[in-house]
């Protein structure tokens, strides 16, 4: 964004960009008061419409901070927009909480008014094709630079705005192709009967690289039917292995279990959950209820990464919370 031209709109442009745009995972530090309360708490205000301005003002105080120490060891008369970085500032948080909002993780944008999760649905957490894509836009004017300045007059002034603008089209691009796939998956996936029923509800999940291979859920009254789907084609279930996750039975330990603190945070997080539960040993002395959601159960996967677990004593309080496979 700054290579596409922000950077002419004021000095230290390109240093506010970079870090309005990392400001809003400061949620981060909240793992430090261990791992439920980080989950708790993650994507959280910083990821919100309201606390875009906020970290914007605190990005604009630490620029602030590091003119004024800059300016007692090199002075230099090139003072800074203030209100220019600060909607940049802005900006940056904005494009922050969109990027997080293409992934099946999702975001709260309109906390605290609304705790409603909202995803796109249409990009892997990590997406090669979009990596690559911005690194050449970075490198690649750069390259070409050296290669001027070799054989070729010494230009003046920001350089690669045109490498950066066809590297923020050429995210569109994929987003585009990726949105227009992800709805022919859903299309398929909603025409089709589930244990001779409409589906509740489906999705579909994307995989890296490949935006026609899509890991659906569709959910029935008592299940979760779990299988892949070619949006190419489009075909559901193309290998004919789909996988069928029945919702447990509500028991006094799983309820106890959904109400402790990371029980009530999952659930309010999770699009498809269900649970398993683990008596301990010996018999009577505590149960374990691990919670999964299904959207993360991808084919092949040994492990539900974004799982958690409840332990409770025999009495059926809760004694321990753990998050993650940890």
């Amino acid at each position: 964004m700054a290579r596409a031209g922000l950077n002419r709109k004021s000095a230290l442009a390109t240093a506010t960009l970079v870090i309005g745009a990392e400001a809003a995972d400061a949620d981060m530090i909240g793992y430090l008061h261990g791992p439920v309360f980080g989950f708790a708490h993650h994507r959280g205000i910083t990821h919100t419409l309201v606390g875009v301005p906020i970290v914007a003002a605190a990005v604009v105080l630490l620029m602030y901070g590091v003119f004024r120490l800059r300016q007692r060891w090199r002075p230099t008369s090139a003072e800074p927009r203030w209100p220019v970085l600060f909607w940049l500032a802005c900006l940056a948080g904005i494009v922050h909480i969109a990027l997080d909002y293409t992934n099946n993780y999702g975001v709260r944008p309109f906390e605290p008014f609304s705790y409603k999760w909202y995803a796109w649905d249409i990009v892997f957490i990590v997406e090669p094709v979009l990596l690559v894509i911005l690194i050449a836009g970075l490198v690649i004017p750069r390259f070409f630079r050296l290669i001027n300045e070799e054989i070729g007059p010494r230009q003046k002034g920001p350089h690669g705005r045109l490498g950066a603008t066809l590297a923020l089209i050429g995210m569109l691009i994929v987003w585009g192709v990726r949105d227009f796939e992800h709805r022919r998956a859903l299309a398929a996936l909603e025409a089709r009967l589930y244990d001779q029923s409409v589906p509740v509800s489906a999705a579909a999940f994307p995989y890296w690289v490949n935006p026609f291979k899509w890991y659906a859920v569709a959910e029935t009254q008592t299940s979760y039917q779990r299988m892949l789907v070619d949006s190419l084609t489009p075909e559901v279930d193309p290998s004919a292995d789909i996988e069928v996750q029945y919702k447990p039975e509500e028991t006094p330990i799983t309820l106890a279990a959904k109400r402790s603190y990371l029980g009530r945070v999952y659930l309010d997080w999770a699009r498809y959950p269900y649970t398993e539960t683990q008596e301990l040993s010996p018999p009577g002395s505590g149960y374990v209820v691990t919670f999964h959601d299904a959207r993360y159960a991808y084919p092949g996967r040994l492990q539900n990464t974004l799982s958690a677990r409840v332990y409770l004593d025999g009495s059926l309080h809760v004694v321990a919370e753990r998050w993650g496979n940890r």
